[in-house]
């Protein structure tokens, strides 16, 4: 597919509205843009129902778009042939939230990893098929015994190792992980992050990581995108973001992240938001977190602030910190 160039995956101005009964359309992605450079990890985070799966579903093509662009090294997804979306498949795969729900419990593992293997025909021959299914249970940590097994004699945790080897199977470029851990527990979690840190690293893989809790992408991410009411509203390399986070709204979420010191936990001051979201059917005018900040100004209600870059790689949607937007309010308050 296209130049060496182009970045693994560029989102321009990305737009998913869905139907939402009379004349009335929910606005679940709302003007979007990144990219993700090869080898990278892109963590999207934000609380339920702010776009985030949906943005990543649209993002690889699995959900159709309202507009904008995505390309996958330089080729527009929404814009492929049915011939060239299946070879998307043998570069692009995803692994699911729930590893109950996406996996066939009465199938056989082993038949679940070789699927990919014989519709994209990787394999001359049968036992050539079968060295690649064991040797891609090795990689996720299951035993060639385990090939022979149905879905439903394993736990959540060797569920989703199943999940990632037959997302594996490919020999995939890029992964989308869509909260792969949230209906795992915690000790679980761990396990299989640093199962996906170690495969980006042995396979070069470039992946999106969509997650709700700030804590669980902060190792496996390069940059983090956090978004609200379906829009972007900080985005940053990921150490950056943890050390000096800009936007009210992900200064609150990383405020919430548990801390493993007891005195640390007391000196830390939780921030509490008030309020619900406002719904994506009617998104407000100015900016949609405007009613549960403390730090909103008279511009907040009257427009939205746009995505901007603040230092190196350092991007924020808030009115706070447009100098010029600043001295505006403080001329209107004077008056």
């Amino acid at each position: 597919m296209m130049s060496e160039h182009c970045a693994e995956l560029e989102v321009k101005h990305l737009c998913k509205y869905f139907p939402a009964g009379r004349k009335k359309v929910l606005h679940a992605v709302d003007d979007v843009s990144f990219r993700i450079e090869k080898g990278q990890t892109l963590g999207i985070v934000g609380e339920s129902g702010c776009g985030k799966t949906t943005c990543g579903k649209t993002s690889i093509g699995l959900l159709s778009r309202t507009s904008g662009e995505v390309l996958f090294r330089g080729v527009d997804i929404h814009s492929m042939s049915k011939q060239e979306r299946f070879e998307l498949t043998g570069h692009v795969q995803m692994v699911f939230q729930d590893p109950y729900a996406s996996l066939d419990p009465h199938q056989l593992v082993y038949d679940i990893i070789a699927e990919g293997i014989r519709n994209h025909k990787r394999a001359k021959n049968r036992e050539e098929e079968k060295q690649m299914v064991l040797e891609l249970l090795d990689m996720v940590g299951l035993r060639p015994e385990h090939a022979s097994r149905n879905v439903h004699e394993f736990s959540g945790g060797q569920r989703q190792r199943i999940g990632i080897a037959r997302a594996l199977s490919v020999d995939p470029d890029f992964l989308f992980c869509d909260e792969p851990v949230s209906a795992l527990d915690v000790s679980i979690q761990a396990q299989i992050i640093n199962l996906l840190i170690r495969l980006k690293k042995q396979r070069g893989l470039t992946m999106m990581f969509i997650a709700h809790d700030l804590s669980v992408v902060r190792h496996i991410s390069d940059n983090i995108a956090v978004m609200y009411l379906g829009n972007m509203i900080e985005y940053s390399p990921a150490a950056d973001l943890y050390k000096h986070p800009y936007h009210p709204y992900t200064e609150a979420l990383l405020s919430a992240i548990p801390i493993a010191d007891p005195d640390l936990a007391q000196q830390r001051k939780p921030i509490i938001l008030e309020g619900d979201a406002p719904s994506p059917v009617d998104p407000p005018e100015g900016c949609g977190f405007c009613d549960r900040c403390s730090k909103r100004m008279n511009i907040c209600r009257k427009k939205r602030p746009e995505l901007r870059e603040i230092e190196n790689g350092h991007m924020v949607a808030c009115h706070l910190y447009n100098e010029i937007e600043i001295k505006e309010e403080k001329k209107t308050n004077e008056v």
